[in-house]
């Protein structure tokens, strides 16, 4: 089984992964030779995929499966004629890739269903969260808490922003597959961000009560139904005053949140894709009798400083590798070198409950810091951009 991977960061890096965690061969194609997942692939393709005059090597033309990892709508549209030009399936849905990929269009379709989501702007108070419109994840996410830095915010650029009561609560993620009007529900996992609202970790089980988890796959399978997703989409919400409100969805192979379903878990996103696109039917889940403890998350190493942060700091790595028992952790992603006082790197830590998981992974911190005599630390959240503290 041959699959090929468009994009070399933060997607990239997660289909990747998933691949070989299927036995699968990956050839990785990016315009760039230093993106991340050019470390983790089987070859490496430097490819500019808009470019009307490129000829796809033979090795690409054979493939079994295309996973777009990028959101540039114009290399998308070019690899959707590609892929259909060669006959090879392509794992995406165009039509709602297109309302998830506009945070404007996505909340007129949550409006429409029904489905609670965070107060918009003017109708709450302060503060607000401010999101552009065509980006996904964190970025370009801010806080505003004055009346003053959101009129002259506004005024700037009214019209290519989502702006709505910001809330405390925890956040949680959820996958949904669908093929033909049917549709699965994967498992939810919670999502803690830094300071700049980027996700920095993720940790499962969720923690979600059944009655609530139950209403989390309910909303997210409503949405799915709307958009008659083909594929997989994310969707995540933030639980607020018992009740769940959607923040954002998207309709493509997520970064994060599958690795720790497949370590959880044992369901592998990449396969039930597969599943979708090339045998054209609904993936058969297995029953979960028994959910392991993850904690997932990214650091960032300095000269005496280790800081937990979002996956940011991932996008812009060297070439990463893959490592097993990296300073206690069970796996790692990272760009780290001998020798080298700067480096960045995903922690995977399991056991068979989250509290153990969690326990476990304070050690591989502890080691890590140990090893390298880091004495400052730092953790940032939305409402303290400075938790570092001495050992």
């Amino acid at each position: 089984m041959r699959v090929v991977i468009v994009g070399g960061k933060l997607q990239g890096v997660e289909a990747t992964y998933l691949a070989h965690k299927a036995g699968w061969e990956v050839i990785l194609v990016d315009r760039n030779s230093m993106v991340p997942a050019a470390g983790l692939c089987d070859a490496f393709y430097q490819l500019d995929i808009t470019s009307e005059a490129l000829d796809l090597p033979p090795a690409i033309k054979e493939a079994d499966l295309i996973i777009p990892a990028l959101e540039e709508p114009v290399a998308l549209e070019h690899l959707s004629e590609r892929a259909a030009r060669e006959s090879i399936p392509l794992a995406y849905d165009a039509a709602a890739y297109a309302i998830s990929s506009s945070k404007r269009e996505s909340a007129l379709l949550f409006a429409k269903l029904g489905i609670p989501i965070p107060t918009p702007w003017p109708k709450c108070a302060l503060p607000v969260i401010v999101k552009p419109s065509n980006s996904s994840g964190s970025r370009g996410v801010r806080r505003i808490n004055r009346m003053k830095e959101l009129t002259a915010f506004v005024t700037k650029d009214p019209n290519n922003w989502v702006i709505q009561e910001f809330l405390l609560g925890p956040s949680y993620s959820l996958e949904v597959v669908g093929v033909k009007d049917d549709f699965v529900s994967l498992q939810s996992t919670e999502i803690v961000v830094d300071s700049q609202y980027d996700c920095k970790r993720v940790l499962a089980p969720a923690g979600l009560s059944s009655t609530m988890n139950k209403k989390f796959k309910e909303i997210a399978v409503t949405i799915a139904d709307a958009l008659s997703l083909n594929g997989i989409m994310d969707i995540e919400v933030i639980s607020h005053e018992g009740t769940l409100k959607v923040l954002e969805i998207d309709v493509r192979l997520p970064s994060q949140t599958p690795t720790v379903v497949i370590q959880s878990t044992g369901i592998n996103m990449l396969e039930l894709l597969y599943d979708v696109f090339v045998k054209d039917n609904i993936p058969i889940i297995p029953d979960v009798k028994y959910e392991r403890g993850v904690v997932y998350e990214h650091i960032k190493v300095t000269p005496g400083i280790l800081e937990v942060a979002g996956e940011h700091i991932m996008a812009n790595a060297r070439p990463l590798n893959f490592y097993e028992h990296f300073f206690g952790a069970d796996e790692a992603l990272t760009d780290f070198v001998p020798g080298h006082s700067s480096w960045v790197a995903t922690l995977i830590i399991t056991a068979d409950s989250r509290e153990e998981a969690w326990r476990k992974r304070c050690l591989v911190i502890e080691d890590i810091r140990d090893y390298f005599g880091l004495s400052v630390y730092g953790d940032p959240t939305p409402n303290c951009s400075e938790v570092a503290s001495a050992k």
